[in-house]
């Protein structure tokens, strides 16, 4: 075989095999850094200026994800050639909590939960894309984005303060969109496409075996469960109340679930002159109806007197949720002032009410677990700039202010600390030749001072000051 007959092989599978190692990559994404638990790590280029004009710019494959239509312009960029978007985003997240007078129910005294009060963690993680366009005629683009656009990990040792709200939130998304766009004339071009989209979530969380006991032994009597009159003493007997919440004797709890499903989205381009474009995007909200299992690992006395009475609520069982992750609307804005500079603009809305509790119930439809959310819709905000200092060297840079969905400390949890956001950004892109170009992006984001007061069950009442650094790489191969 010919080696450039070879070479070609190659390039045309690499598409395939860059599709599962992205897939497989979106596994270990940890951390959540736009609103609620969006991941807004989608291109290094965006990255370099907080995103601003997303919608509108079509500098590469990325605007398979950020708007179809840009295939459009984007294929007269590339003169009808095909390209392939690679990015890989470094995501470095530090958090501390501290401790402000997280206490116990009022049913075990009410007084300070014992465990570690302050916390210094950092996390790390690598957030991938892909993105494929192909001319199918001078009017018909096809496009293929594979990415994570939501994803959140959080992470507590099992004797800190707050473990009874949460030791572990783990959650990922791997979303596959093919796309399409039409060129409906010079300045107005329409696209859309359909996601397909799998999740897994994982929670964890430690519960006292004082209070679940004495739970317990007041409740009704259930089905097949034995006369609890004598239970009381058993459980004062090996969990006394003055000893309550001790992290030796707690037991814990892990449910986790998947699910596959479906959404779309839509997007139009209009340019009314050669130096502006208009981006119009949306994406539907996607709803999971996630299905799993909730596991026990219960301290040894818990586990002997729920046997010796029949009580089943610490085995292992069969759960479900649903969730809605939220619909969007962006308004992207490119205009070049002159042959060097290019100014940008964005803003997106996401309808995160559509988060309003997260409720776990088992397959008999009784409650698991029950946390009220009540999340609002947000709108971010960006603005940043293009400047061509060569004809193979692009410099960027950006600002962005990012609302949190959370409404209050009260109804914030430790599984997502979040609050408002500042973006700063720096980037370039450097045309290597006429097939290779490669982008670079930084991002600094100054998250504000987090409160949180929740009082369910166990309070957990502090303050989280968090900080996160994004370090992003592209390679773009146009064929």
């Amino acid at each position: 075989m010919p080696a450039d007959h070879h070479l070609k092989l190659c390039f045309k599978s690499s598409p395939v095999l860059s599709i599962f190692s992205t897939a497989s990559l979106l596994f270990l994404t940890t951390s959540a850094h736009s609103a609620g638990f969006a991941l807004i790590e989608n291109s290094a280029s965006g990255m370099g200026k907080a995103f601003a004009g997303a919608a509108a710019v079509a500098e590469d494959a990325s605007t398979v994800w950020f708007n179809p239509a840009g295939m459009t312009y984007l294929n007269e960029k590339l003169e009808g050639k095909s390209q392939l978007t690679n990015a890989l985003h470094i995501v470095s997240a530090k958090t501390e909590f501290k401790d402000r007078g997280s206490s116990l129910p009022a049913s075990l005294g009410g007084g300070a939960t014992p465990g570690d009060k302050n916390i210094t963690s950092r996390v790390t993680s690598p957030v991938p894309n892909l993105y494929y366009v192909h001319p199918i005629s001078d009017k018909l683009q096809f496009g293929l984005a594979v990415n994570g656009p939501f994803g959140s990990k959080t992470e507590y040792d099992e004797d800190w303060v707050g473990r009874y709200q949460a030791t572990l939130t783990d959650m990922k998304t791997v979303n596959i969109n093919p796309s399409l766009s039409w060129k409906v004339n010079d300045k107005l071009s329409v696209g859309g496409g359909v996601s397909a989209q799998y999740i897994t979530v994982k929670l964890g969380s430690s519960f006292d075996s004082t209070g679940a006991c004495l739970k317990s032994a007041l409740s009704p009597l259930k089905p097949g469960e034995t006369d609890k009159r004598a239970m009381l003493g058993r459980c004062a007997a090996a969990y006394p109340a003055a000893q309550a919440a001790r992290v030796e004797t707690d037991s814990q709890a892990v449910v986790e679930g998947d699910d596959f499903s479906f959404g779309f989205n839509l997007g139009l381009l209009y340019q009314p002159t050669k130096k502006t474009r208009i981006g119009v995007s949306y994406r539907s909200k996607v709803k999971h109806d996630l299905e799993g299992d909730a596991t026990y690992n219960v301290d040894a006395d818990l586990q002997q007197i729920a046997d010796d009475y029949n009580i089943k609520d610490y085995t292992n069982k069969a759960i479900k949720a649903s969730v809605e992750l939220p619909d969007s609307v962006s308004l992207s804005l490119a205009h070049k002032v002159n042959s060097r500079l290019e100014l940008l603009g964005d803003v997106t809305w996401t309808q995160w009410s559509t988060f309003q509790e997260l409720h776990i119930k088992d397959t008999r439809g009784n409650t698991v677990s029950q946390v009220d959310e009540k999340w609002k819709d947000v709108t971010r905000v960006s603005l940043g700039a293009n400047y061509k200092y060569n004809d193979k060297l692009t410099l960027r840079t950006g600002v962005a202010y990012d609302e949190e969905p959370i409404p209050s400390a009260r109804f914030r949890t430790p599984r997502i600390p979040g609050n408002d956001r500042t973006w700063v950004s720096v980037g370039a892109g450097y045309k290597v030749n006429k097939k290779f170009a490669l982008d670079f992006g930084y991002s600094h984001l100054f998250l504000k001072e987090t409160p949180i007061d929740n009082p369910e069950g166990f309070s957990v009442k502090g303050l989280y000051n968090s900080h996160v650094d994004i370090l992003s790489a592209q390679v773009n191969y146009t064929f």
